[in-house]
């Protein structure tokens, strides 16, 4: 009995000790992302020396930025898994924070806004990721990704520790920051580093709010490493203790890497913007990088045994009306795509730049071959889709909020709508009585676009350059109404206080400046262009009236494919496909056609509505073709 009892206790033993083995297996195993790498809780991406370190061994960041907000959700996967077969090892994204708090106390995070889901499906691709949080991103948005109710406060200070701004982020922070905790590197996420703000050198006009910025990260639980990027001539001026210092540029100057060595010797060197291209305005070229430059630079930056981030691996589309603008040396608005001359494009396409720099990193892949390039998604030459019905501005002002009465000119920040938040895009009408003609005078008040009317006949048009205008004489009261366009609030520079669109003053009419205006916010939003679809359309008439409202139907037939929408006999306007808007188009170019992807499409039919400010046509093209304009190199 007693030798039974023996055998038993070994058994048992015996048994534990297998147990506790494949538990650690199954731990070990379950801590493996599919990119075949063991997420440690302890040791995360540090800089204690002139090179980086992951895990304690060395590692480079070999990066590329995407953003989530220009891409499709469901191309998210498509686009990744191309990163990851070009070579990269870690995904870079912006948050903006105008798209996820669209009001205050309004917070978005779903959908094409899932954050969370993003950073999973790089982790799951066994991509890592840097986390650009702002508040402030640039990125070519609208105000640099800030929201523009903000703007409501006329006290307002943005990037300081203004007490209005620094209260508005931390409530950001509270919803955003938990979110993307769990996701760090130190608890079995693949978040290796968080950027601090951005470009803070070029705007510095509070000492204290770097600094704030990042305790408002880490007391939220941000642990990984933390760093900051501005342009070279801003270095010194952008950084914050216990953040290290990266730079951005497109021509590798050793100067620039000398200076950046000098600021913070014995430190690993990287350049987190390496911009792989530029981005486009309305009225010049299509900006292209020649691949040469690219790979070359790319290559050198390696070379020197720098860590590397590039800006943009694939830009995507700026669809809506997110586009930022360029306040110097004078006000230019941004097109809607961001192609950015990436090496993927505007619709994920491989491009010359992409097949050079695949082959260029797989020397760095520590041995292991690329994974394979997915195929690339069918694109097609709809039918044209023609219009048959139209809608006058002015009888869908009945769909708007509003109207609203104001004795004064009133920006469109400060309007009544939204519940308070005022209009953060899209277009403004601003109409009152006048009882003569005379000369009219906008004293730059017009923010940026506006088409003038009397009695709903237009007479011409303001903007920044054309500052007077003729109003032809009359009998009687008649009404004088401005529409008035936000092009763009700049998304860089030392004016984003300054960034008010609509009327932000006074309007004179021979010198006395017009009072008692009657407002209404055409923000284009969805539930607006839904609700147009009960507005009272008229069959096509063969002199419609501008501005207007399009309709027409695009058919699909199996499953919908790419596409790019193409206006060759239309003047400017916005184009909306099943209640999307793709974005501007403007014949001034350089981009002449939008990108439509196929998710945005229905199988059968699919309602188009194009809204014309001046000019329009029969008929809209669908090809398959990008036409991004008349290039020129980058110089």
């Amino acid at each position: 009995m007693a030798f039974l009892r023996i055998r038993n206790w070994h058994k048992s033993k015996y048994a534990l000790i297998c147990l506790g083995i494949v538990g650690f297996i199954i731990y070990r195993y379950l801590m493996l992302p599919a990119g075949g790498r063991i997420m440690s809780k302890k040791l995360g991406l540090s800089a204690n020396s002139s090179q980086l370190t992951l895990e304690g061994e060395p590692f480079r960041i070999i990066g590329g930025s995407i953003h989530y907000f220009r891409v499709p959700r469901a191309y998210w996967r498509d686009r990744l898994m191309k990163m990851k077969a070009c070579g990269l090892n870690t995904l870079t994204t912006y948050v903006p924070w105008s798209l996820h708090q669209p009001e205050r106390g309004v917070f978005t995070f779903h959908t094409q806004l899932d954050l969370e889901a993003y950073i999973n499906l790089a982790a799951e691709l066994g991509l890592w990721v840097i986390l650009r949080p702002g508040p402030y991103i640039s990125s070519e948005l609208d105000l640099g990704g800030l929201p523009s109710w903000l703007l409501r406060d006329g006290s307002m200070k943005l990037r300081t520790t203004c007490p209005g701004f620094t209260d508005a982020v931390n409530t950001y922070f509270d919803k955003l920051i938990p979110k993307v905790v769990p996701l760090q590197f130190k608890k079995g996420g693949p978040i290796i580093a968080v950027q601090v703000e951005n470009e803070y050198g070029s705007y510095a006009k509070d000492e204290s709010y770097m600094l704030f910025i990042k305790e408002a990260l880490q007391t939220r639980g941000i642990s990984e490493l933390l760093l900051t990027s501005d342009n070279h001539n801003t270095l010194k001026s952008g950084g914050v203790d216990g953040a290290i210092r990266s730079v951005k540029l497109q021509k590798l100057n050793q100067r620039d890497i000398q200076d950046l060595n000098s600021i913070q010797p014995n430190s690993p060197m990287m350049v987190m913007d390496y911009w792989t291209g530029g981005y486009d305005v309305w009225g010049d070229l299509h900006h292209v990088l020649p691949l040469e430059d690219m790979v070359s630079t790319v290559r050198e930056i390696l070379r020197q045994g720098m860590s590397v981030n590039l800006y943009m691996f694939h830009g995507g589309s700026s669809f809506g009306f997110m586009s930022g603008a360029l306040a110097d040396p004078s006000y230019k608005a941004l097109v809607p795509s961001y192609d950015y001359d990436a090496p993927l494009s505007e619709a994920g396409e491989y491009t010359p730049k992409y097949h050079l720099l695949r082959d260029l990193l797989s020397r760095y892949n520590r041995g292991d071959s690329l994974p394979d390039m997915t195929a690339l998604h069918y694109r097609e030459a709809y039918e044209p889709a023609i219009m048959y019905q139209h809608l006058s501005l002015w009888d869908a002002l009945s769909f708007t909020e509003g109207p609203f009465k104001s004795p004064k000119p009133m920006s469109m920040e400060n309007l009544p709508v939204n519940n308070g938040n005022g209009q953060s895009y899209g277009y403004t009408l601003y109409e009152t009585t006048i009882t003569s003609g005379g000369l009219l005078k906008s004293g730059d008040k017009v923010r940026d676009r506006a088409l003038v009317f009397v009695d709903r006949s237009y007479i011409g048009l303001f903007k920044r350059q054309n500052l007077e205008l003729a109003v032809p004489g009359g009998k009687g009261r008649r009404t004088l109404s401005l529409l008035v366009e936000n092009c763009g609030r700049v998304h860089q520079g030392r004016d984003l206080d300054k960034q008010h669109k609509g009327l932000v003053g006074d309007i004179l009419l021979n010198n006395i400046p017009l009072r008692d205006f009657t407002i209404y916010s055409l923000d284009m939003k969805p539930g607006f262009i839904d609700s147009l679809y009960q507005a009272p359309w008229k069959s096509l008439p063969e002199t419609p009236s501008f501005p207007g409202f399009f309709m027409g139907r695009l058919f699909a037939y199996g499953y919908p494919s790419d596409t790019f929408v193409k206006l060759p006999a239309w003047e400017k306007g916005a184009v909306f496909i099943n209640g999307i808007n793709l974005g501007r188009y403007w014949s001034i170019g350089p981009q002449q056609a939008l990108y439509l992807p196929g998710p945005f499409i229905n199988s059968g039919i699919n309602q188009v509505i194009v809204f014309e400010e001046l000019e329009g046509d029969l008929k809209v093209l669908f090809e398959d073709t990008p036409d991004l304009g008349m290039a020129a190199e980058i110089q």
